[in-house]
């Protein structure tokens, strides 16, 4: 169990001293949630009412399409420099790996929303420090990163990546969209009466999808 952590770690680790020296991902992730939110605050009439249901289907927009540029260039990029290739070559368990990938795109998505929110908070005057808000997000970035790491891995070997990714991960991830920015409507409104179901769902969906993508991952890299 301990030597499984140690290895999970070391990959983590890997990926974040890479993502320092070279900053490929987290700067375009950052910048363009930052230009989607601030977009949508521009683009629409955030009064009333609908400002928090607009808000929350900003935020899960702006964070959805930066996670998918973050996820196909976290494994791209290793796919041509043929790290990955070495890295699946090691004595390691690929579920091990699958893990730790998994925990390193999960950080660096959390990083930008954590960073984001703020941003976010004083655009559209919500208030988002909620101890509530921060378990949506979780739950939320939570399958987001299960399923696009194992097809991120799946894509990355396609010449048409780029575009393979959205269209593989979109229809798998509808429910947890459509879960997130509903929790997030009703926590902003502060209407919690329906929220446990949302979460009940979104907490059983990274559940039945984390072990899924942990068992298959070892079947999607030997294709």
């Amino acid at each position: 169990m301990r030597d499984g952590l140690d290895k999970i770690s070391i990959i983590v680790w890997k990926d974040l001293l890479t993502e320092i020296r070279t900053k490929e991902l987290f700067g375009g992730m950052f910048i363009f949630a930052v230009l989607t939110i601030i977009t949508f605050n521009f683009a629409f009439d955030m009064t009333g009412t609908a400002k928090a249901a607009s808000g929350a289907g900003a935020m899960w927009v702006a964070f959805n399409f930066a996670g998918f540029l973050g996820l196909g260039r976290s494994i791209s990029l290793e796919r041509d420099k043929g790290s990955f290739d070495g890295l699946l070559l090691c004595p390691v368990d690929r579920g091990t790996i699958f893990l730790g990938k998994f925990i390193g795109n999960l950080l660096f998505i959390t990083l930008v929303e954590l960073i984001s929110v703020p941003i976010f908070a004083a655009l559209f005057d919500l208030d988002v420090f909620q101890p509530l808000l921060l378990l949506a997000l979780f739950l939320g970035t939570l399958g987001f990163a299960a399923v696009g790491t194992l097809l991120a891995v799946m894509a990355a070997s396609t010449r048409s990546r780029e575009v393979l990714l959205p269209v593989l991960m979109f229809p798998i991830l509808l429910p947890v969209v459509i879960a997130s920015v509903r929790a997030t409507t009703l926590i902003l409104t502060r209407q919690t009466n329906d929220l446990s179901a949302w979460l009940n769902l979104l907490g059983a969906y990274d559940v039945l999808f984390l072990a899924i993508s942990y068992a298959v991952f070892d079947r999607v890299v030997e294709e």
